[in-house]
């Protein structure tokens, strides 16, 4: 496609406006285009550009990338880096020269092997892999950890100590396989199906810690997504940082954006055991003090609706001595129906006299009744108290004492968790279930 470009009027051009109708043609003429090449004459300058030249075999390009560009490599290139920049062609007005205004640089390759992830992630997708509906909860209480990485990952080392830290009396079982280079994808499928097979854990991490997109490139395999779909236990990745994402993690039950957050996705800590303890003890607790005041104020409505004996007695003293005093001052009129009638109210007064005694049982009986149901909520109470501390018991150090450990610590009172820990000839402290020991180091092993 051609160009029109318009001269000025004058018939003598300027450097500087020759070079300004260069650099239009170059800009107008070409496209945002994709370069590849070597770095050579690599120069970061003081304002934070990047200077340098691409070359090949036959020719050279100058470069220039913008700190406001350079700024989202998340890798050091270097003079002999084979890499390829997405740019602008322009004219250098200042000097009239051809360069490259560069916006993007990746690796040389890296643009297969993003086809590559796409075609993949699309192909597993369209068959399901990724659907959430097939994604499987951890366990709760998990009894036994599975653990596919290499032997000598920094990721192992980091998944341990929070595991160690976290809930040190769960078993972990490493199913090792190589975690980058050639055929590693397939060796670590494989390491997942033997955990299947196994099925001696009820939970697998498949991590390793970060790299380049080349160093995880094993995570983007294949048989590797087929092998943690295909896993009987659910599977948890834990590869590269946070802002890494391989196929694995989509087709994972679930992701952790790094090893040492998928162990603590599959372990909660004693001290978060130990708050959900108490919680429930709180909430276990208020309904029973609530229960016991909603008794406590009606037996205090039962008490104000009961009269005392005496004060019956009292009122009907009272009532006596008024009857008494009208008797007396009719009797003279009136002693033979006065008599006939005094003998009628002393029958009725003898017929309404409170009996003491039989409000006094059926108070006891009422006290009798309330202790019972008392009784009754306390030793059920008692009981879920005593299962929660038998709960309790499990999660007590000393049990795993009792079950044939011990603890070894060295003359500095360090507790001893590897041989290199330890020297010759020196006296450990040993500690059981029941007592403690001293030994002697006369050999150890890596």
């Amino acid at each position: 496609m051609s160009t029109l470009i318009t001269l000025p009027s004058s018939p003598v051009l300027t450097v500087s406006a020759l070079n300004s109708l260069a650099r239009s043609a170059v800009e107008t003429a070409l496209p945002l285009v994709w370069v590849g090449g070597e770095i050579s004459n690599l120069t970061r300058a003081a304002s934070g550009h990047w200077y340098f030249s691409l070359k090949d075999d036959r020719a050279q390009v100058r470069c220039a990338m913008f700190r406001g560009r350079n700024q989202f490599v998340d890798w050091q290139p270097a003079n002999g880096d084979q890499v390829e920049v997405r740019a602008v062609p322009t004219i250098y007005e200042a000097r009239g020269e051809f360069q490259l205004q560069v916006e993007l640089m990746r690796r040389a390759g890296l643009g297969a092997l993003f086809e590559a992830f796409e075609k993949l992630k699309q192909k597993l997708a369209a068959e399901g892999l990724f659907e959430a509906a097939r994604k499987r909860p951890l366990p709760l209480f998990p009894k036994k950890l599975g653990l596919v990485t290499s032997p000598e990952a920094a990721a192992l080392r980091d998944v341990l100590t929070t595991l160690r830290r976290r809930a040190p009396w769960l078993p972990i079982t490493l199913y090792p396989t190589p975690v980058q280079g050639e055929g590693a994808g397939r060796k670590i499928a494989a390491a997942i199906r033997t955990a299947g097979e196994r099925k001696d854990c009820d939970v697998l991490i498949v991590c390793r810690g970060g790299g380049s997109i080349e160093d995880l490139w094993a995570f983007n395999d294949e048989a590797v997504a087929r092998a943690i779909a295909a896993s009987p236990m659910p599977v948890v990745t834990g590869v590269g940082h946070e802002t890494d994402s391989t196929i694995a993690d989509f087709v994972a039950d679930l992701r952790a954006p790094t090893p040492t957050a998928a162990a603590e996705q599959v372990s909660l800590s004693r001290e978060e055991w130990m708050q959900r303890l108490s919680t429930l003890q709180h909430r276990m607790a208020r309904p029973l003090h609530r229960q016991l005041a909603g008794r406590a104020q009606q037996v205090d409505m039962a008490a104000r609706r009961l009269v005392h004996p005496a004060q019956r007695l009292a009122a009907r003293r009272d009532s006596l001595a008024h009857l008494g005093r009208r008797l007396r001052l009719a009797h003279a009129q009136r002693l033979s129906r006065s008599r006939w009638r005094f003998d009628a109210l002393a029958g009725r007064i003898v017929a309404a006299r409170p009996q003491p005694q039989d409000l006094h049982d059926e108070l006891k009986h009422l006290q009798q009744g309330l202790s019972r149901a008392l009784a009754r909520q306390m030793q059920t109470r008692r009981a879920e108290v005593e299962r929660m501390a038998a709960h309790l018991a499990h999660l007590n150090p000393e049990a795993v004492l009792a079950r044939g450990y011990s603890v070894v610590r060295n003359p500095q009172g360090e507790v001893v968790r590897s041989s290199a820990q330890i020297e010759m000839d020196e006296t450990l402290d040993l500690r059981f279930h029941h007592g403690s020991a001293k030994a002697r180091v006369t050999d150890k092993d890596k």
